[in-house]
């Protein structure tokens, strides 16, 4: 069995280091060979460039833009008359991805409106993201890019998200029906909404595109005290064959560097070192 391959997040990681080309420089100082990071169009597309591959570390995963932040918003997918907006978004991320050789982009479905409740919003906002991933995976699909769904929990982290469960993710790659689309599983998400995740993580195996980790409740390292056994959980993604990227997002309870040990730990029980 291969060894899981882990990535630096670097919206979490080494937020001690200043600037996303310094970071990557000390993602790769501690043994990654891979990094993703949210949003880096705040960065000089071309010093991220360099940066990378100065110090040989792929690019393997970016959002797209999160719309006006300031008022209150993490994406537009599924954002009803936002269609434009959204496509325009797309487009910069699809020339971010394509500049670094990033081949996947997590597309943001983004929070129930302002003033709106979800139940009353629920069906235009699904068709709204179906209509947009739709053109997304055609746009994608020319680039060579896999998109990516993620829930994100609603009953701590974000109340108003609307794409908040792995079923729903799911159902909506099922009504899209493209093969470019896959599901972004990070495990801490997915504990706090449906539990369950042995037999989750092995029905939705198929679907996955990308993995993320954290603990459980206070989003720490996967070895922090809490709920979830990651001993466990990566050795079962590693028995069932996983080949994509485990993304390390979560918020160090200190040094970054300091708090890598159950990643060391790992490599050295899997009698290899891909991270």
């Amino acid at each position: 069995m291969a060894a899981l391959r882990f990535s630096a997040n670097l919206s979490w990681l080494f937020q001690e280091v200043p600037g996303l080309p310094a970071r990557i420089e000390a993602a790769a100082g501690a043994g990654f060979r891979a990094v993703e990071v949210a949003w880096p169009y705040d960065s000089d597309v071309g010093l991220v460039r360099e940066a990378l591959g100065r110090n040989r570390v792929n690019l393997v995963l970016i959002n797209t833009p999160p719309g006006d932040v300031k008022a209150g918003e993490l994406g537009l997918g599924a954002v009803p008359e936002r269609q434009d907006e959204f496509r325009v978004g797309l487009h910069e991320a699809v020339k971010w991805a394509s500049e670094l050789h990033c081949d996947r982009i997590h597309i943001m479905a983004g929070r129930v409106p302002p003033g709106s409740e979800r139940q009353h919003v629920a069906k235009e906002m699904e068709e709204t993201f179906i209509e947009n991933l739709k053109y997304a995976a055609n746009v994608l699909s020319q680039a060579g890019i896999t998109g990516l769904l993620e829930p994100i929990n609603c009953r701590i982290t974000d109340p108003r998200y609307f794409l908040n469960t792995p079923q729903h993710a799911a159902s909506i790659l099922e009504k899209v029906g493209m093969s470019n689309l896959k599901l972004q599983m990070d495990l801490y998400h997915w504990q706090i909404m449906d539990g369950n995740l042995t037999r989750n993580i092995q029905t939705y195996l198929p679907l996955i595109g990308h993995v993320q980790i954290a603990q459980v409740p206070h989003r720490n390292e996967p070895d922090s005290h809490g709920e979830l056994n990651y001993k466990y959980l990566l050795n079962l993604l590693q028995s069932l064959g996983y080949q994509g990227y485990v993304g390390c997002e979560y918020k160090p309870q200190g040094d970054t560097l300091t708090g890598l040990g159950w990643m060391e730990t790992y490599n050295r029980n899997s009698g290899q070192c891909r991270s």
